[in-house]
């Protein structure tokens, strides 16, 4: 199967330059160093660069670099619990730019106790910017769940992940994080009990930008 941080690492170079001209500023040029460390290997020292700019940009700090950082954060982590937690702070992120509250199907007092559910609020709107991170961002949460054998908030989050995929285009990273998202379909639709394909009728309800 292919990882979601495998889309995300497809090019990691380019995608973090090309956050960082947007941002302006050095925080961007340091997460990127951290992630070329993380893709050679080296993935405590990455852990520990991570660590030090979350601990200076903290829980209040700007949307995109805590999107960003906690995102390549949950990849250098070890323990599934701890990935979940990190892919949570992620979407919480993400999320930030389009409320000023955090989803409440997302909230979370520690590593690994989200709890996501079927809906959305109804004023809940992601900023544009940040809508071609939420198929990856879902898809890794699906990912993370399937680990820890979870797989109804599994099917949950990779509904989520198809219904965002609208924001993508048609390049390497689209067309990579879609294949992404059909092998982990095919995955749980494969598991004994299965329910329903993830994205029927019966499913979460999309995000708002992609409802009828």
């Amino acid at each position: 199967m292919i990882r979601p941080e495998q889309v995300w690492q497809s090019k990691p170079e380019a995608a973090v330059t090309e956050q960082q001209e947007a941002s302006e500023d050095a925080v961007m040029t340091r997460i990127g160093q951290a992630v070329i460390l993380l893709h050679a290997g080296d993935r405590e020292e990455a852990r520990n660069r991570l660590g030090e700019i979350w601990s200076e940009i903290g829980e209040e700090g700007d949307s995109l670099h805590r999107c960003t950082l906690a995102h390549y954060m949950a990849d250098a982590q070890d323990d599934p619990a701890d990935e979940l937690a990190w892919d949570l702070r992620a979407l919480t992120a993400a999320a930030a730019d389009g409320q000023e509250d955090e989803p409440q199907d997302e909230r979370q007092d520690g590593p690994g106790t989200g709890s996501p559910q079927d809906g959305r609020p109804a004023r809940w709107e992601p900023h544009p910017a940040m809508r071609v991170f939420y198929p990856s961002l879902h898809l890794s949460l699906a990912a993370d769940y399937v680990k820890l054998q979870r797989p109804e908030a599994a099917r949950i989050h990779l509904a989520r992940a198809r219904a965002a995929t609208a924001a993508l285009s048609d390049d390497g990273y689209g067309n990579g994080v879609r294949a992404a998202i059909a092998q982990l379909e095919r995955r749980l639709a494969a598991e004994p009990g299965a329910g329903p394909r993830p994205g029927s009728g019966s499913g979460p309800r999309p995000f708002p930008e992609q409802s009828p």
